[in-house]
């Protein structure tokens, strides 16, 4: 069912200029269940060998659309190829510095260029643990203590985009130099999100610093890691990645062409890919508020994948075997574009291409577009809490009847049951249960909690998602997370 919400754009704006400061997410930290609370933006730092394959280049310019949404405190070019190259930073800024007062009429709190220039700095043009060591601290390095030093109650989270021996070293540094307890302080407020194993001090990061929070497909690709990788799923069919059912055609230089390069100064600095699209963008995108990511909780899924707590066994393409659980590859089911199911870790990337692409397209829009000329995505709302208890056989209403959209736009609904992430048994086998929603189209809809008949007592967690998006072009989308609790 489809309806239509008029809503007056100021107070469009105020609401949103409210939501970016405090965002809402959930916590359900550890193996407790804690009500929905808010969240302010993340702390971004990312390390980037930029001036290497064009796809850093490509991932920085979709980073500049959604700076709004994060507070990034470091952009720093990491070794590539005996190089370093924050020149290459500095030019997409300066071409997001020309369009950024145009990005403001859409959403609030995007930063200015010389803010973001600010945090521009490099590493040594030395990778891997050759670069980590006495007298080998960096600009990058000591930026990246000085940020995780600043007294702010939110996690630091350091996506790294190439090698990671400019986090390497700033470790290296701190235990180096502090006791025992300021080290684990240091340590307990990093986030990392790393794209594979560009050089060994990734493997080395995870064995010195077994508490660190770590998101990684751990190997290197000369032994073939970046086939299993998650993160390759971005947009890597064809080349890297060797699967099927995700839509190829959303990630094509022509595509890309159309959508992205032809849309003023910050398209002019989008590259044509020669391997793939945007390989790092998964690292980001995982922090983006788009009412379905949740970075404290990797295995709840997101734009930037899903990831589970383990130690991954060892495959030739590893460094070194893995000693310590690192958040790390799992499988969605997924029904895919070519009509067939698919059960893969790269599924939980790409069943959210289209939205995903589709977002970027709206937000290139809004580099060069008035407000009336662009799409904006729209605001759902829950009629009901977003964590519910119920028990087998309960009935559990839901509805998003407040939901609006700030163009007016015809809005369609999908709730759908995200079983993977549940940590009820949820099968469509006579082993388990399988939950259709009743008006899964509708902004109300109902379910009813079943009740398995051999994985008894049947308790746990089920997430339903709600997934809203409007009939503008491009077709924007966002999302609520349900979690019922089943007692």
């Amino acid at each position: 069912m489809r309806d239509r919400w008029g809503v007056n754009r100021m107070l469009t704006l105020l609401l949103k200029s409210i939501s970016l400061k405090l965002i809402p997410v959930f916590f359900l930290l550890g193996s407790g269940l804690n009500p929905v609370s808010a969240q302010e933006k993340p702390r971004l730092f990312v390390l980037t060998d930029i001036g290497g394959d064009p796809d850093d280049q490509m991932s920085m310019v979709r980073l500049m659309t959604y700076s709004n949404q994060l507070d990034i405190e470091g952009l720093v070019a990491s070794e590539v190829k005996d190089k370093v190259n924050p020149e290459r930073i500095h030019q997409i800024v300066d071409a997001y510095g020309e369009v950024r007062d145009n990005l403001e009429l859409h959403e609030p709190g995007f930063p200015t260029a010389n803010s973001l220039k600010a945090c521009i700095s490099q590493g040594i043009p030395v990778g891997g643990m050759e670069g980590v060591g006495q007298g080998k601290d960096s600009p990058g390095s000591e930026q990246l203590i000085k940020v995780v030093d600043r007294e702010d109650p939110r996690p630091v989270w350091v996506t790294v985009w190439g090698g990671p021996s400019v986090l390497a070293q700033a470790l290296y540094k701190v235990r180096s130099t502090r006791s025992e307890d300021e080290v684990a302080k240091f340590v307990s407020k990093l986030r990392v999100y790393a794209i594979s194993d560009q050089d060994d001090s990734g493997p080395w990061i995870r064995k010195e610093f077994p508490e660190l929070f770590y998101i990684v497909t751990p190997g290197t690709n000369g032994g073939g890691a970046y086939h299993h990788a998650t993160w390759i799923a971005i947009g890597g069919d064809k080349f890297h990645g060797r699967f099927d059912g995700a839509d190829f055609q959303l990630v094509t230089n022509e595509w890309l062409e159309k959508n992205i390069r032809r849309k003023g100064p910050l398209g002019k600095v989008y590259p044509h890919w020669e391997y793939m699209m945007e390989g790092d963008t998964p690292s980001f995108l995982y922090l983006i508020n788009n009412g379905l990511n949740n970075p404290d909780h990797p295995n709840w899924g997101g734009w930037g994948g899903r990831y589970e707590l383990y130690t991954p066994k060892t495959e030739k393409w590893f460094f070194e075997p893995e000693t310590r659980p690192i958040w790390t590859n799992v499988q969605d089911e997924v029904l895919g574009n070519d009509g067939e199911w698919h059960t893969t870790n790269h599924a939980t990337i790409w069943r959210w291409r289209e939205a995903y692409q589709n977002d970027f397209a709206a937000r290139m829009d809004w580099t060069i577009k008035t407000y009336d000329q662009a799409n904006h995505p729209p605001v759902v709302k829950l009629d009901h809490p977003a964590f519910i208890k119920a028990k087998p056989g309960e009935r559990v209403d839901l509805s998003a009847v407040g939901t609006t959209d700030p163009d007016g736009d015809l809005l369609s609904y999908e709730w759908f049951c995200y079983e993977e992430p549940g940590t009820r048994g949820m099968s469509s086998s006579d082993s388990g249960v399988k939950h259709d929603i009743s008006g899964f189209d509708h902004q109300k809809a109902w379910l009813k909690v079943k009740t398995s008949r051999v994985m008894r007592p049947g308790t746990g967690t089920m997430h339903i998602i709600l997934a809203v998006t409007d009939n503008g072009t491009p077709r924007l989308t966002r999302y609520k997370r349900i979690i019922i609790e089943v007692e």
